[in-house]
């Protein structure tokens, strides 16, 4: 079973992890952490309905975990004694979010998906299967059964009426692109 999937989204996993990394040395670490997880949470496999969606999750995740763990030693090592003669590690910048930022993109987070409900369902699905699933834009010709080209209008044109959408609402579309 294992095997099977291995051979499916190896090369999918791989660009992916490549895409968040942008090297090919982490790219090839963080690909086999994700393949661990995976043996690790075998158990799980028969349960999944959309094992490319289960895969994007999990190394999305272990993505975001590394990061975290990288940003926390680089704060560890901010501290440490001046040993140089210049503290290179105060000059890269922390991309932490502050609070406030973390709540202001939940706040922006839950409007936008309030929003989205507002769509026609064939917009929102469309959206939901190409930004949450992370399908691609032949995956969602087949599952919603039109041309590719039908997919690329839908996504433009949900992307369009979700903007249209956001900016009548002149409460939100101050809290979201503030003047």
């Amino acid at each position: 079973m294992l095997e099977t999937i291995y051979e499916e989204y190896n090369r999918y996993i791989y660009h992916l992890c490549l895409k968040l990394t942008r090297n090919t040395v982490e790219a090839e670490d963080l690909m086999q952490e994700v393949w661990v997880k995976v043996v690790r949470y075998e158990s799980y496999v028969e349960s999944v309905d959309h094992i490319k969606a289960w895969l994007t999750t999990i190394t999305m995740n272990t993505f975001r975990d590394r990061y975290r763990k990288n940003v926390r030693r680089s704060k560890y090592m901010m501290h440490q004694p001046e040993a140089l003669d210049v503290p290179v590690l105060d000059l890269v910048a922390n991309n932490e979010l502050t609070t406030e930022e973390k709540v202001e993109q939940d706040v922006i987070s839950a409007i936008v998906q309030t929003k989205v409900n507002e769509l026609d369902t064939i917009y929102k699905k469309t959206l939901w299967y190409f930004y949450v699933d992370q399908y691609s834009l032949a995956e969602i010709s087949n599952l919603m059964k039109v041309s590719i080209g039908t997919v690329k209008s839908r996504l433009f044109r949900a992307k369009a009426r979700l903007k249209e959408i956001l900016l009548s609402d002149h409460g939100i579309a101050e809290t979201i692109m503030p003047a």
